[in-house]
């Protein structure tokens, strides 16, 4: 019921006064487009017959650098190399200076190293009777006789270099002067008063007169002194004072 009646209000509205009021809004929309049309190409039309030439515009960029000072750079001059290196020469070491109170060794001093009487001489080019042995034989060095424990003395200075017991000249001293001479100290007591690597001078005391020579006990109590140059015997009195 309710829709027929609404249907039929509709129509007889359409038939009335509504017939009249729809055809007055479409004259007006049509009359506003054609207006808006012909404003605009008027508008179109006037920026066409400007003088305005958009082509002859040019954008330019500026670049706006900050006011930045740039930092200082210390520059430090390279001194120029001289045309020739300069050397400095090494200083020569000091010489050792030796002490007023000091006193060199003498090495042209030389003392018997005992007191007493020549039993054998050096003789190593003829042969002579050795009343222990026996026999016939040379001898390298010079037998001086003295009483037993007499002090035996350095003859020239120098340096301890042995201090041995030996099968046939018993305990020995050897010292050696530094000019390529050698002293040889034996038939000695058993305890000498030196060590290796002493220093003594002419005249110190490096033993005592002892019986350890086995191939000279027939003898009396003696001290058998030798010399020695570059390892060749030599008579010990090119070396004793007169």
């Amino acid at each position: 019921m309710n829709s027929k009646s609404s249907g039929k209000g509709l129509e007889g509205f359409l038939m009335g006064k509504g017939f009249y009021i729809v055809l007055f809004l479409c004259a007006a929309v049509i009359g506003l487009s054609a207006w808006m049309m012909t404003a605009g190409n008027e508008t179109m039309e006037d920026l066409a017959s400007s003088d305005v030439n958009l082509n002859n515009y040019r954008v330019e960029t500026v670049l706006i650098t900050p006011d930045v000072q740039a930092p200082k750079v210390e520059v430090m001059a390279i001194p120029e190399p001289t045309a020739e290196p300069v050397i400095e020469e090494a200083e020569e070491p000091a010489q050792p200076v030796w002490a007023e109170e000091e006193v060199l060794p003498d090495m042209s001093v030389t003392v018997w190293p005992v007191e007493g009487e020549l039993e054998r001489l050096y003789d190593v080019d003829h042969l002579h009777y050795d009343v222990t042995m026996r026999d016939w034989r040379t001898h390298d060095g010079l037998d001086i006789l003295a009483p037993l424990g007499q002090t035996v003395c350095a003859a020239m200075p120098g340096v301890v270099r042995f201090v041995q017991d030996d099968g046939f000249y018993g305990t020995f001293v050897t010292v050696d002067h530094g000019d390529g001479t050698c002293a040889v100290y034996a038939n000695l007591a058993s305890m000498p008063a030196v060590s290796v690597g002493d220093w003594v001078q002419a005249g110190d005391v490096i033993g005592a007169v002892g019986t350890t020579a086995l191939c000279e006990i027939g003898q009396g109590t003696h001290l058998h002194f030798a010399v020695y140059l570059d390892g060749e015997s030599v008579d010990p009195l090119d070396y004793l004072p007169a």
